[in-house]
C-alpha cells in the first residue's frame, strides 16, 4: 500500500487528471476500486467524483464545439477548451477576478452564452489559475508558440496594443496582486526564456520597472513551454493531508467495529494503528480524537 500512499492524495490525482497526465479512466478506476477496499468508500467517494466529472467534461467540450460550429456569431477565431467540475469532489483552488484582454474576453462570454443553454440553475466559477494557453509569438527571426499559464498570456497579449508598458500599469490591467504580477513578470523576463524587456535590466522586479515585447527574441525551438514559479502552498498541502488522513482514520475504525462488533478501547487503538500502518506513519493521539469524535457521533456507517 505504500506505493498508494504516496502517489493516491486528492491533489496529485487532480493534477495528474487535469493535466493529461493520467493513462486513461479506466486505469485511475481501476487503481480507486483497489484503494476504496483498503480504505473505504468515505475516503475515496471526492476521487471517484473526479474521475467521473473528466469524462462528463469531455462530453461537454463535444457539445461546446458543436454549438460553435452552428452559430456563426459565436466564432471566437480561437480554440477554447473549457472543463467544467464539480467543486465539491475537487480540492479548492483560488479564483481571482482577472481582467482579460480583448482576445480573451469574448471567449469566457460565448462559454457563459452556451453554459446558459444548458443549465440555468449552475453557477460558473472560473478558476484561471489553473488554465494554460498556447499563444504565437511573431518574433523578427521567426515565429515561436509559447506555452504559458492564463496569466502569463493575459500579460502578454497587452502588448499587442502598448509597445511598453510599466509594472503598475500591467498590474492595474490585470487587477492583479504585487505578489501575482512579481511571478509572472519575473518568469517573463528574468528566467530562461526572456520574452519581454525590462528596465532596469536586473534579476529582480520592482514597483518602477518598465516592461518591453523583446522582438528579436529567438530560439532554436518552435515551441517552448514558459513556467511560472509556483506559489508556496505547504500549509494548504498539510491541511489537504490531514484532511485525507481523519477520513482514512475514519474510515479504519468504523470497518474494525463493524467486523468485531465489541472492542475494548486500547485493542481498537492498536488495531487502527496495524491497519493504517500500510499506508501511512498513524498519530495515536489523531486516532484517540477521532474515537471520541465518533463516539459523540453515534460511530457512522462506512460510507
Amino acid at each position: 500500500m505504500k506505493p498508494l500512499k504516496r502517489h493516491w492524495s486528492r491533489k496529485k490525482l487532480a493534477r495528474r487528471l487535469l493535466f493529461d497526465k493520467s493513462a486513461n479512466d479506466e486505469h485511475e478506476r481501476s487503481i480507486l476500486t483497489k484503494l476504496k477496499h483498503q480504505c473505504g468508500g468515505q475516503f475515496t467517494s471526492k476521487m471517484e467524483g473526479m474521475v467521473t466529472d473528466l469524462t462528463l467534461a469531455r462530453g461537454n467540450q463535444a457539445s461546446f464545439e458543436e454549438y460553435l460550429s452552428s452559430n456563426l456569431i459565436a466564432n471566437l477565431g480561437i480554440d477554447l477548451t473549457v472543463t467544467v467540475l464539480t467543486s465539491g469532489f475537487w480540492p479548492s483552488y483560488k479564483s481571482f477576478d482577472l481582467n482579460f484582454p480583448a482576445e480573451m474576453v469574448r471567449c469566457v462570454e460565448v462559454f457563459n452564452e452556451f453554459y446558459q443553454t444548458k443549465t440555468k440553475h449552475r453557477k460558473l466559477t472560473w478558476i484561471y489559475s489553473l488554465g494554460i494557453c498556447n499563444i504565437n509569438g511573431k518574433f523578427e527571426s521567426k515565429t515561436i508558440e509559447l506555452v504559458v499559464t492564463t496569466y502569463q498570456a493575459s500579460a502578454l497579449l497587452l502588448f499587442n496594443a502598448s509597445d511598453r508598458l510599466s509594472y503598475q500599469e500591467i498590474m492595474t490591467q490585470l487587477n492583479l496582486s504585487d505578489d501575482d504580477v512579481v511571478r509572472l513578470l519575473h518568469s517573463l523576463s528574468c528566467a530562461k526564456y526572456k520574452i519581454l524587456n525590462k528596465e532596469p535590466s536586473t534579476k529582480i522586479i520592482s514597483p518602477t520597472d518598465v516592461f518591453e515585447f523583446y522582438s528579436k527574441f529567438t530560439d532554436k525551438m518552435r515551441r517552448i513551454k514558459i513556467p511560472l514559479p509556483p506559489v508556496d502552498e505547504k500549509k494548504k498541502v498539510i491541511e489537504d493531508v490531514d484532511k485525507d488522513r481523519r477520513y482514512a482514520i475514519d474510515a479504519s475504525i468504523v470497518r474494525i467495529m463493524k467486523s468485531r462488533k465489541v472492542l475494548g478501547y486500547q485493542q481498537l487503538v492498536l488495531e487502527c494503528v496495524e491497519q493504517l500502518g500500510r499506508m501511512f506513519k498513524p498519530d495515536v493521539k489523531a486516532i484517540k480524537k477521532r474515537i471520541k469524535d465518533l463516539i459523540t457521533r453515534d460511530l457512522p456507517r462506512e460510507g
